[in-house]
């Protein structure tokens, strides 16, 4: 299957997906230092996103969520691509200083956790 979003962060990644219903906080809801989500009650609790392919709704939270975005990045444990319904700026520019692809106006139903997903530039492709 392929669908076509909007480039928030261009790039081309391919890897695992990690899919939620829920809003992601990056300040205070996911460990920098190991990539592990640690808000409590989230549906990815004690999963680690790194070198996934994220799939979310929409980010949440402090703005200080890009800058965690982008320590993540820096210890290599980001992930891999982003793919949201609604990108938000917390979102958009951690994305864009953490060279992390990312793409929105994607209907994240389609995608399930466990799917191989390559993300490039504004093309989504599931297998």
């Amino acid at each position: 299957m392929e669908m076509k979003g909007r480039i928030i962060s261009r790039g081309i990644a391919k890897a695992e997906a990690l899919v939620t219903s829920q809003p992601i906080s990056f300040y205070g809801g996911v460990n920098p230092d190991t990539g592990i989500v640690v808000e409590k009650g989230h549906e990815l609790e004690g999963k680690s996103i790194k070198g996934k392919i994220l799939v979310f709704p929409n980010g949440k939270g402090s703005t200080v969520g890009s800058y965690t975005l982008y320590r993540m990045k820096k210890n290599n444990v980001a992930p891999a691509g982003m793919i949201n319904k609604e990108c938000e700026t917390i979102v958009a520019v951690g994305a864009i200083i953490s060279d992390i692809p990312c793409v929105d106006k994607i209907d994240t139903s389609k995608i399930k956790t466990g799917d191989i997903v390559q993300l490039e530039n504004d093309v989504v492709r599931i297998s």
